[in-house]
Parts: structure tokens; sequence; C-alpha cells
């Protein structure tokens, strides 16, 4: 199979804002830089976001295990990744004026269209983050990179910073990721407000006692004769919904019980934010 070109030339660039790159909000924001464009560091993610209910182009390990945090903060209503600092000539002046050489597709020398990892909405409020990182932190060339991407978002007056890889608290991140799939979970809706209800409760009981997690869970999948990890499954499910509380600041073990363990929401229903 022939490789993908990534080679950038002039005529991509303004396909790719026709297409709509780089625009758009919530479900409906289409990233600059898709996955099979460049290659990636690390493995390369599309998970389907809580916040934006789409599918999120992460092209290394750190800007996946930072979608995560973004993904469980209430605060943040907006995630959109991989965002362009457009128009171009902008980029290009900023470089020409702080002195430093703008970015350039390396076969074509085509100046490449220069993106910031994360425009963030908190509440009505957007601010741009960078995630890199500490090892590269020392490279002079990607300082300079920076410093345009610094002056864009500064003349828009919107905060821009710098997140390296030693910020993220990795207990919490791998919790999230342990729960983050289940947020969608198709056994809601196929057992019914009267079984999932019953499950929670028998499981949330348990759960309360002491016992495992992965022993309360074969117990309710046992009782109410559902196929065996089903109640693992919903756990993870009530978790990632913010149902059901627990210390996510300690790493989750299946075969321990809960870490302060609370309910959050009495009573499921299938209309949960979300959907």
């Amino acid at each position: 199979m022939a490789k993908r070109k990534r080679q950038l030339s002039e005529t991509k660039i303004e396909k790719m804002i026709k297409e709509g790159r780089g625009q758009g909000t919530g479900k409906d924001y289409l990233p600059w830089l898709k996955i099979q464009d460049v290659p990636s560091e690390g493995r390369a993610t599309r998970g389907v976001g809580w916040t934006t209910g789409r599918r999120h182009e992460l092209l290394s390990d750190i800007e996946r295990d930072y979608c995560y945090l973004l993904d469980y903060a209430d605060e943040v209503s907006d995630i959109r990744e991989q965002f362009p600092l457009l128009p171009l000539e902008e980029t290009l002046m900023i470089a020409e004026k702080i002195g430093v050489n703008h970015p350039r597709d390396p076969k074509t020398g085509v100046p490449i269209v220069m993106s910031t990892d994360f425009l963030i909405t908190y509440g009505d409020k957007d601010c741009a983050r960078t995630v890199k990182p500490f090892s590269e932190m020392e490279d002079e060339r990607t300082i300079a990179k920076f410093e345009i991407e610094r002056v864009y978002w500064e003349t828009r007056h919107i905060n821009w910073g710098i997140i390296i890889d030693h910020d993220l608290p990795d207990v919490l991140i791998r919790n999230i990721e342990w729960v983050h799939k289940e947020y969608h979970n198709e056994d809601v809706s196929d057992l019914g407000v009267f079984t999932m209800r019953n499950l929670e409760q028998m499981l949330a009981a348990r759960l309360n006692d002491g016992e495992a997690i992965s022993k309360a869970c074969l117990a309710c999948d046992e009782r109410l004769g559902l196929e065996v990890g089903t109640s693992l499954a919903l756990f993870r499910h009530f978790v990632a919904r913010k149902k059901w509380s627990l210390n996510m600041n300690e790493r989750i073990v299946p075969t321990l019980p809960a870490k302060e363990f609370k309910i959050a929401t009495p009573e499921y229903r299938l209309e949960a934010k979300g959907g």
C-alpha cells in the first residue's frame, strides 16, 4: 500500500480551509490536523469525547492524557484540538517581527499553518494550551515556535500556556481512562430502568459495605442473571457519569474496595446528561 503523502502545498492549505478544518464548535468542530496528516508521537488516539460527543484527533500520549482531564472537568464546555493559527499571513508577520524562522514543510518549503494543541472553553471564556514533553522544553527551535504561538493568542486577549507531562496527575488520568469508554454504555438502554435501578441499588449496597469491586460486581451479575462483566462495566459507567464518586486520586483496583465510595445521584434515569 502506498504511503499517504504528507507534503504541504498552498493548494492543500486552501483545500483544508474549504473543507472547514479548524472551524465549528462542539460536535461540529473539524480539527485542522487529523491523525493521518502527520506522523504521531506515541499512540495516536481517536477517542469519543464526553464533552463534545465526537471523536478527537489526538496525536500523542500527552495530548490524549490531557484530553481525559478536560473531559472530566465539569467546567469545560468545549474542546477543540489541533486548532489552526489562521490566517497564515499573521503568523508569518509575527515570526518576521520577533526574528525567528516560521515553520515550513521540510520537502516543499511552503510555510505551514501552525496549530495550538487545544482551544478550551471554560464557561464563557476560551483559553489555549500547548502540551509537550518536558524533554522538548530546552530545544531552541521549539521555544521559538512557542513564541509565535504566544504572540498570536496575546493579540486576541486569550490566555495561552504550556502544559508539560510532569504537570499531569497520572493516577487521576489512568482512573479516567479506565472508566472513559463506558460513559456511553449500550446496556443502559438494553436492560431498562427497572433492571438498572435494581443493579444500582444492589451494587451500591455491597460497595458501601466495603466489598471488593470485582467481587460485588460478579455477585450482581449472578443474582440478576447478567453476562459476566456487565456490572463491572456499569460500575465504570456510573463513575464516568459521576452518579457515583470515589477517590479518583488513588488508583482504582477492582480487586479492592472502592475508596471513599459515595452515591451522588440516588436514582438512575435513562435521560442522564450526554445521552
